[in-house]
């Protein structure tokens, strides 16, 4: 069977380009980046009435919004006990209930793309196994809802919240309505300079009152000044042809949250991980797989998750992580805002910081901003 190698399970190969910008233009604000984060940005500035130019270097979700492994979970990237202890128990649980109440929200806006199945975190060894227990405490202590889980998936938690959906049809879907709603979005228009009240691309300038950067991976190429806070990793994927050797009803975390995996309706299986095995050489820009990590991704369906079926499907992303594990959400630049170091999290915090990052430039009031808004430095990127 032939393998598509770099293209995402998620493409059907059914998207109509959108045109490339060609000559001069203005509007209220300019979007760089049309992945999840940026279209959400997008439509939370069409509802609040101003004109809106949005440009990707590549198309709708050609990066890491459109290639990731589908999840949409509640939480940040640390587990919630570890947040709590990291960001402070008042800061974590605010995030945590924005972050329950976004997935619902998402779901409700594109119920074509979404599935709300709950989700499991299954523990390895015995010291993860402990660690889900005291994970599962700080959740209930707090009223979210978890519960503990044994089954034919391991021992550890359900995670009743949470889903899974298809990012690239909900990108598309939320680009057809921006267009639809009178936004401007060109394809394949790399913003080349970023300057207070303009972006210049190779084929014209736009011209705005503000600029928002909703980028996750490679931010740090387009703010220099944020090298020192996110780093840009290459995260890897396979999938296979359809199978019903397994049956995978929610999608399921292993080993700390580095191995991830989904069952999609028609029976394939959606594999993505081991960003450790590859060492240092996954701090990358460089948005090809490589077989470091496409072996063991490998070795790990057929033994682990025990699917034999073909993969049909290889591919990779890059996405930046911070060395808070909260994401950037701030004005690196007069009238210049900047949106992503979602640290893995980008399907639903992305979001988040989408509409935050509209009210922010907007000068509305924003409890997503504040919420994210002076988070305290780590020492260093995420492992």
């Amino acid at each position: 069977m032939t393998v598509d190698r770099n293209t995402p399970v998620w493409d059907d190969g059914a998207w109509t380009p959108l045109p490339a910008l060609d000559g001069d233009a203005s509007a209220d604000v300019c979007v760089v980046g049309l992945g999840g984060s940026g279209l959400t940005c997008i439509g939370e500035l069409l509802r609040r009435g101003v004109s809106v130019i949005g440009i990707d270097a590549g198309q709708v979700a050609g990066g890491a919004a459109g290639r990731n492994g589908g999840f949409v979970l509640s939480g940040t990237y640390d587990f919630y006990h570890d947040a709590v202890a990291r960001h402070g128990h008042h800061r974590a649980r605010r995030i945590y209930r924005l972050t329950m109440d976004e997935v619902r929200r998402i779901a409700a806006e594109t119920p074509e793309a979404v599935r709300l199945t709950g989700s499991l975190r299954i523990a390895d060894t015995d010291e993860e196994a402990e660690d889900c227990r005291h994970h599962l405490a700080a959740l209930r202590a707090d009223g979210f809802p978890a519960e503990w889980y044994e089954g034919p998936e391991g021992r550890g938690l359900l995670l009743p919240t949470d889903g899974v959906f298809n990012p690239l049809h909900r990108c598309r879907i939320l680009a057809r309505r921006a267009v639809d709603a009178g936004a401007r979005l060109y394809e394949h228009t790399p913003a080349v300079q970023v300057r207070p009240g303009k972006v210049v691309t190779p084929a014209g300038t736009i011209r705005c009152g503000q600029v928002i950067v909703a980028v996750d991976g490679r931010l740090e190429a387009i703010f220099p000044e944020l090298a020192p806070r996110i780093r840009t990793a290459r995260l890897q994927m396979i999938a296979t042809a359809p199978t019903d050797e397994v049956r995978v009803p929610r999608p399921v975390y292993a080993r700390w949250g580095f191995e991830y995996w989904q069952q999609l309706p028609d029976g394939r299986i959606a594999l993505g991980g081991f960003r450790d095995a590859g060492g240092e050489s996954q701090w990358t820009h460089d948005a090809q797989t490589c077989e470091p990590v496409q072996g063991p991704l490998e070795r790990f369906l057929r033994e682990r998750i025990g699917v034999h079926a073909p993969v049909t499907h290889r591919w990779a992303a890059c996405v930046s992580f911070s060395t808070t594990g909260l994401p950037i959400l701030e004005e690196v630049r007069p009238r210049v805002w900047a949106a992503g170091g979602y640290s893995g999290t980008g399907n639903v915090i992305g979001a988040l910081c989408g509409r935050a990052a509209a009210e922010l430039a907007l000068g509305a009031p924003s409890e997503l901003g504040e919420v994210f808004a002076s988070a305290p430095e780590s020492a260093s990127i995420p492992a």
